[in-house]
């Protein structure tokens, strides 16, 4: 990837990045308030964010794709959380080996902006992810300054506009359910002011500087819609109605239809 995984682990483990981290995390929450039960799946460095579902979620899953020159151990599978129905491993973005339809929520963070195919690599999570299933993606924002700050892992990869992401994931199936721009803290590190007025910061300027946002997040959800009938009538009811009737030898009229009936 752009940063090594240790330096991701050394950006959240930063005082900026704990701020990040908890400005996120509660954005994140307002999107998912109630993940019981559920299976989980973070790509891209989701550790940070997936930790605090591990004890309420059916399974949750974190998976790291596999770049050139990034090592492959002999065992990519390891274990991540304190029991092991929670894992974490290393995978070809386009060849997860997770079944398909088996994902409840997806989480995307320092993922999308990071790929160089990003049809294929939304087909893939389409793939996993449960009819009404919903993916959270998270990216920076072109406009933000935080896109700028290439001391920080979202100073990398390819930013997106709203319109750019929302136009790439309409394009691959997903409907779009809400968005929203977030991290007006300013990437300025070792500031104590914005270490204290972090959370001030972030609830004042959404309102007054909205354009500025660090990341979009926007929230997608599978359909699978019923097909039509051979006939072309829409109607699925009606196209087995008339089949009933022609295998007993009743006559349907040209213009039969069920309103037709009198009872």
């Amino acid at each position: 990837m752009y940063f090594s995984i240790s330096d991701l682990q050394n950006f959240y483990d930063s005082d900026i990045g704990n701020i990040v981290q908890g400005i996120l995390q509660s954005h994140i929450d307002e999107f998912w308030e109630d993940l019981h039960g559920l299976r989980i799946l973070g790509c891209g460095y989701a550790l940070p964010y997936l930790t605090p579902w591990c004890d309420t979620a059916e399974r949750v899953i974190a998976m790291t794709a596999l770049k050139p020159r990034q090592c492959l151990p002999d065992n990519v599978i390891g274990h991540w959380c304190a029991d092991s129905k929670n894992m974490g491993f290393i995978s070809d973005e386009f060849s997860m080996p997770i079944e398909n339809s088996s994902i409840d929520r997806i989480l995307l963070v320092h993922y999308l902006e990071n790929s160089d195919h990003i049809h294929e690599t939304l087909q893939e999570i389409w793939r996993v992810l449960k009819a009404n299933g919903r993916l959270l993606v998270i990216v920076p924002n072109r406009m933000g300054v935080w896109a700028r700050a290439d001391w920080s892992p979202f100073g990398h990869g390819h930013p997106f506009t709203a319109s750019q992401l929302g136009a790439y994931l309409r394009d691959n199936m997903f409907v779009q359910e809400r968005h929203k721009a977030a991290l007006f803290v300013p990437p300025i590190p070792d500031s104590p002011i914005m270490m204290k007025s972090a959370n001030l910061i972030e609830r004042m300027a959404g309102n007054i500087f909205p354009f500025v946002a660090g990341v979009h997040m926007m929230e997608m959800s599978k359909q699978i819609y019923a097909s039509i009938d051979k006939t072309g009538t829409g109607s699925a009811v009606l196209a087995k109605t008339k089949e009933l009737l022609q295998g007993s030898g009743g006559v349907i009229p040209q213009n039969f239809s069920p309103k037709n009936e009198k009872c």
